[in-house]
């Protein structure tokens, strides 16, 4: 099927005389997760994975993905057509590298300039700028061969009370006018749901896995301006929105709106998320200034509410998730448990929970070999037994009124080889070892992941992702700009400097293909410790609470620090937890975090 729509593709390429065509994973609001209607990389390629971009030209067409999609990407597009470019890898160009490379002088290229952002297309004439090329942004090309494409959702959107959200909407207002009017803007264009949905205190179900809302926002200093289909929002919000100044006007009015800004108007906009169509018009006359959103900062730090609802919200998931792993120990090799129905029954024991709304991701639940593939998702297909042998690596998380989960623990489901268990107490010892961490004021995410990684490259190990990432509030479980890495990446930004109330995951892990893969992964909260002399010192506080697999570890591996971190954390475990458990579940619990 991938060939034949490729082959229909290239048809109407040629319509246009285009060399090439490129496929991002993305929608008009540069998404992570993208609603059905926008998953044109997906019905393309076959490859199910949430980052990667297509690209087609008349003689082949090429998957670029990173190294947490490698295996799933080979075996997902196996035999279809499509090439697999490794990205990072030695050898393997850039898409624009590529494109350089392989395009012919006074070349066309296309694109759908609703789903790349500006910065993109500009990288691309850059590229492309000694081969004179034609960029076309104005042909939905995926769009016009894709027979029965689901519609744009238009799911109904609620406004998030301030006892969750812990400001109101008009402070907001007002913070980010001071932030616009520090950057000499007259106008600030918002098109990043999870900030447009921060900013007005709104969720709503647009996005798989997400609370956000297909909308765009304007702010000019005396009128805030929210473009949204009418009919998401009841009387009532709509009422409350205005009486707090903001104007509602069509979903898509937004270019006529943006294009009305003349000359002596100065924009504020960030490129690297703003769609090229939308950006084209709004810098047709006015003056751009292209600069983050400075909603991404001022939401990535987590007022005292969101904090509190945000361990609250641990404290639920936790159960949950302990639940889950007392069912699944107690009944691998009794009933038939396959990687699905595993996630399921997690589902389950999820939805049990008050104020719980949904996934904050696909789960991955990935036994044996499958748990080496990074972000692997069981289809029909691919879907195994769990059998009482060998461990299956399980990431899943929530998404609360009161907070976003994300949580990784290993289970051991029967006998383990002594690498599983040297490899198991490696990952947490580098979990644990991070957790810890006391550093100065002003260290970011990069300076910190050596804590982690570190013990890795001493024995000649790593790991093809990040050591963590920001965590949103009732938003996105992937959120800017905090994150721990070792290297500089320039299309990432998650390198900004630690600040207290900023959340960010801690998920180390050791991937051996065709055996078997760990991770471990807690949320931490940065908070404000000490401030003497030298500086002003920071720590983490963990967030989530859940137990550390023990029939997995072997103490051999771990020395005095490991075992003191370790026993610490299972004792808050269990004192968290508990009070919300049965007694058969409390008895559970209290042996799976005793003290080793």
């Amino acid at each position: 099927m991938s060939a034949e729509k490729i082959a229909a593709l290239r048809a109407r390429m040629a319509e246009h005389g285009m060399h090439a065509y490129i496929v991002p994973t993305s929608d008009f609001h540069s998404s992570e997760h993208m609603g059905a209607h926008f998953q044109a990389r997906r019905y393309l390629s076959d490859f199910t994975g949430s980052a990667g971009t297509l690209v087609v030209t008349m003689e082949e067409a090429g998957l670029w993905t990173d190294g947490r999609y490698f295996l799933q990407a080979e075996q997902q597009m196996a035999g279809n057509g499509v090439k697999l470019f490794k990205m990072g890898e030695p050898g393997v160009p850039t898409v624009v590298n590529y494109l350089a490379e392989r395009m012919p002088q006074s070349c066309v290229v296309g694109m759908d300039g609703r789903v790349v952002s500006a910065s993109y297309v500009k990288s691309v004439r850059t590229a492309l700028e000694a081969k004179k090329p034609t960029l076309v942004l104005t042909h939905d090309l995926v769009g016009e061969i894709w027979e029965n494409r689901p519609p744009i959702s238009d799911a109904k959107a609620f406004l998030y009370a301030e006892a969750y959200a812990g400001k109101s909407r008009k402070d907001k207002l007002k913070e980010l006018r001071e932030a616009i009017s520090r950057q000499g803007a007259d106008a600030h264009v918002l098109t990043t749901l999870d900030d447009i949905a921060w900013l007005f205190n709104l969720r709503g179900d647009d996005i798989l896995f997400e609370p956000l809302v297909f909308s765009y926002a304007v702010i000019e200093q005396n009128a805030a301006y929210l473009f949204i289909d009418s009919n998401k929002l009841d009387a009532a919000a709509k009422a409350e929105l205005e009486k707090d100044g903001i104007t509602l006007r069509p979903y898509d009015g937004v270019y006529e709106f943006v294009k009305a800004y003349g000359e002596g108007t100065r924009v504020l906009l960030s490129s690297s998320v703003v769609n090229s169509a939308l950006y084209e018009l709004a810098s047709a006359k006015a003056t751009v200034i292209d600069a983050e959103n400075p909603t991404v900062a001022m939401k990535a730090v987590k007022n005292d509410t969101e904090l509190e609802n945000m361990r609250r919200a641990h404290i639920k998931d936790g159960v949950a998730l302990a639940r889950f792993m007392h069912w699944l120990k107690e009944n691998v090799g009794k009933i038939r448990i396959t990687e699905m129905s595993a996630g399921e029954k997690a589902l389950e024991f999820r939805a049990q929970m008050e104020g719980f709304v949904s996934l904050s991701f696909r789960t991955i639940c990935g036994y044996k070999e499958h748990g080496a593939i990074i972000h692997y998702g069981a289809t029909p297909e691919t879907d195994v037994e769990l059998k009482p042998n060998g461990m299956v690596l399980f990431d899943s998380g929530g998404q609360y009124l009161e907070g976003t989960t994300d949580a990784t623990r290993t289970i051991a489901l029967g006998p383990l080889t002594e690498t599983e268990k040297e490899h198991f107490a490696l990952v947490l010892r580098a979990t644990l070892r991070l957790a810890d961490a006391r550093f100065l004021h002003g260290a970011r995410g990069m300076n910190l992941d050596i804590l982690a990684r570190g013990l890795f490259w001493e024995k000649g190990l790593d790991y093809k992702h990040g050591t963590g990432h920001g965590v949103g509030c009732f938003l996105c479980v992937h959120e800017p700009p905090v994150g721990f890495r070792w290297n500089v990446q320039p299309d990432r930004n998650d390198s900004c400097v630690l600040e207290p109330g900023m959340i960010v995951s801690d998920e180390p892990g050791i991937y051996i293909a065709g055996s078997h893969g760990v991770r471990t992964e807690n949320l931490l909260a940065c908070r404000a410790g000490e401030e003497n002399e030298f500086g002003k010192f920071l720590y983490f506080e963990t967030l989530t609470f859940a137990p550390i697999d023990l029939d997995a570890l072997d103490k051999k591996y771990l020395n005095d620090e490991d075992i003191r971190r370790l026993n610490a954390y299972h004792a808050a475990v269990y004192e968290k937890l508990s009070p919300h458990m049965d007694e058969d579940e409390r008895a559970w619990l209290k042996h799976y975090t005793r003290a080793i």
